[in-house]
C-alpha cells in the first residue's frame, strides 16, 4: 500500500496533508525517513511512525451512534443535517450508516466503511433483530400481539413475525428482523394507531444505554467479531 493511502486510511491527515507531512520528513518507516508518499508498506508488519508516534492502520471502522432527532440517516443530505456530521473525526472512513432511522427517530444506528458487512447486517435473510420503544396516541388493544406475530400486509405482502409487548396502555417494545421503509410507523398506521416517539433500543446485541443521545463510540474488537459471526 502507498504510505500516503495508509497514513490518510489511517486519520493522519487528508492525502495532500500527508504528502506534505512526507516531505517535510515527518514520517518514519521502520526507523528510517520515507521522502516519498509513493513508498510502499506493508501495513501487517511494517512500523511506521509520525512524529515519533506509532500509526495503527485499520482498513475497516465500526461506530455506534446513539442517534438523536434532527439528523437523517445519510453520509450526505440536502435538507437535513447527516448523522456523519455527529462524528467528525470519522470523516476521514468515509462511514455509512448501517439501515436508516427516520429524522425523528432516535437511537442505536450503526456507521461503517465495511460494505460487505453492512449489506448483510441489513439483508432480511440474517433476521438482525431490531429493538424499538414505541409510543402511541391512544391504548394499545392487547390482540395487536397476535397480530404482529402473524405478520402484517406492507407493500403487498405480509412483515417477518414480530415480538410486540405491551408495556402499559400506550408504550410498547417491538422487535423486527427486517427494516421496511417506515415499517414500525406504518405497521401501527395500519390498526389506526399514530405513532409519537420511536427509539431504537437496540441493534442486534448493540445497545446505547452507555451513550447519551448524539454521543457515540467505537466498537471493541470482540463486538466487531461477534457483529461479523451473526
Amino acid at each position: 500500500m502507498r504510505l500516503d493511502k495508509f497514513l490518510a486510511n489511517s486519520g493522519v491527515g487528508t492525502r495532500s496533508e500527508v504528502k506534505r507531512f512526507i516531505k517535510d520528513k515527518r514520517v518514519k518507516v521502520n526507523g528510517e525517513v520515507v521522502k516519498s508518499d509513493s513508498f510502499n508498506v506493508d501495513e501487517t508488519k511494517d512500523v511506521v511512525l509520525f512524529d515519533d508516534l506509532e500509526v495503527k492502520y485499520k482498513e475497516f471502522y465500526y461506530v455506534l451512534l446513539n442517534k438523536p432527532k434532527g439528523y437523517v440517516s445519510a453520509a450526505i443530505d440536502n435538507v437535513y443535517p447527516p448523522v456523519t456530521d455527529l462524528i467528525p473525526e470519522y470523516a476521514f472512513a468515509k462511514l455509512n450508516p448501517v439501515g436508516r432511522l427516520d429524522v425523528d427517530t432516535t437511537g442505536a444506528l450503526l456507521l461503517t466503511n465495511d460494505g460487505d458487512l453492512s449489506h448483510k447486517l441489513i439483508s432480511p435473510k440474517y433476521h438482525v433483530d431490531k429493538v424499538y420503544e414505541v409510543e402511541v396516541d391512544k391504548k394499545l388493544d392487547s390482540k395487536l400481539v397476535e397480530a404482529f406475530k402473524q405478520g402484517i400486509e406492507l407493500d403487498g405482502e405480509p412483515t417477518f413475525p414480530a415480538e410486540l409487548i405491551i408495556i402499559n396502555d400506550k408504550h410498547a417494545e417491538l422487535t423486527l428482523h427486517q427494516g421496511k421503509f417506515h415499517q414500525v410507523k406504518r405497521m401501527f398506521k395500519k390498526f389506526g394507531y399514530n405513532v409519537l416517539s420511536l427509539n431504537r433500543k437496540a441493534f442486534a446485541f448493540l445497545t446505547v444505554n452507555d451513550l447519551k443521545l448524539g454521543e457515540h463510540r467505537e466498537l471493541t474488537i470482540e463486538e466487531e467479531q461477534r457483529l461479523k459471526s451473526l
